[in-house]
């Protein structure tokens, strides 16, 4: 079984990815992470030497490397990943369950706020203009994320709550 997360950046991809990965006795992989270490470089240093267009190929080709060659698999994929190229076709054609993790704007800004040292898209930008960066963000992306087999509100659930809501869809 392979299974694809999608959902806005600090959305719980990888967190819960790796909880029902390590439930179901599947792989998991965090696209970001497989990319870095297969490129032996950080999405940053890809971005800013290489530039997006470069990246988001080789996103796409390491999505398909993924999904061809893992049998049992929860995948977390980047914010932007399912938005770019054919890649959002590729994880419904390619994969068991897609599954959008969907939190409103205010939790994403409460947890993006958090984190933002982590996260470079946002690192620069003041508090007091990241909902409306997060809610046009979203806006755009919302369109990608929606095509997922599985909707799934997270709002005002913790991990275990989304895993277990997860398992109930496969």
């Amino acid at each position: 079984m392979k299974i694809v997360l999608v959902g806005y950046m600090a959305s719980g991809k990888s967190t819960v990815g790796r909880l029902l990965a390590r439930q179901l006795d599947a792989t998991f992989i965090d696209l970001d992470e497989y990319i870095e270490e297969h490129q032996q470089k950080s999405i940053k240093s890809i971005f800013s030497e290489k530039g997006e267009i470069y990246f988001r190929q080789l996103e796409h080709e390491m999505l398909l490397q993924v999904l061809e060659n893992e049998e049992h698999l929860v995948l977390s994929t980047g914010g932007g990943t399912p938005c770019y190229g054919n890649n959002m076709t590729t994880i419904l054609q390619e994969s068991d369950h897609s599954i959008y993790l969907n939190l409103s704007i205010p939790n994403l800004v409460d947890r993006i706020s958090k984190e933002k040292e982590n996260r470079p898209l946002v690192k620069n930008i003041p508090d007091t203009e990241l909902p409306e960066f997060v809610g046009k963000h979203l806006f755009e992306r919302s369109p990608f994320y929606l095509k997922a087999k599985h909707v799934l509100d997270c709002n005002s659930l913790g991990v275990e709550t989304v895993v277990g809501e997860v398992k109930k869809l496969l």
